[in-house]
C-alpha cells in the first residue's frame, strides 16, 4: 500500500529526528531518506519551496550512505538537521 506525501513527510521527519537526537544512523536509514526525498520531490502536491529542502536532504542521504564514518557525517550536519526539521514542520 502506497503512503501519501503527508505520511512520507512524517516518516522522513522521524528518521531525521533520530539522526539529530542520537547523532548516529545506519546506511539503511540513509537509503530510506534518499527514497523518501526523491519520491517527495517528484510529487506535484509538494510545494516548490519544500522541494529545495528535500534536494538538500537527498544529497545529505547520498553522502551519508557513502560515508566511511556516518556518525561524523551526521554530526557535521547538526545545524542543517535542525533547520530541516523546522522546514518540514
Amino acid at each position: 500500500m502506497a503512503i501519501n506525501h503527508e505520511h512520507q513527510l512524517t516518516v522522513l521527519k522521524d528518521i531525521l529526528s533520530e539522526h539529530q537526537l542520537d547523532r548516529s544512523g545506519t546506511v539503511a536509514e540513509c537509503e530510506q531518506i534518499e527514497r523518501l526525498a526523491k519520491s517527495l520531490m517528484a510529487n506535484n502536491a509538494v510545494h516548490s519551496e519544500l522541494k529545495q529542502t528535500l534536494s538538500h536532504i537527498y544529497t545529505y542521504s547520498q553522502n551519508g550512505k557513502n560515508s566511511a564514518d556516518l556518525s561524523s557525517h551526521i554530526n557535521q550536519h547538526e545545524q542543517q538537521l535542525a533547520d530541516w526539521m523546522d522546514q518540514l514542520t
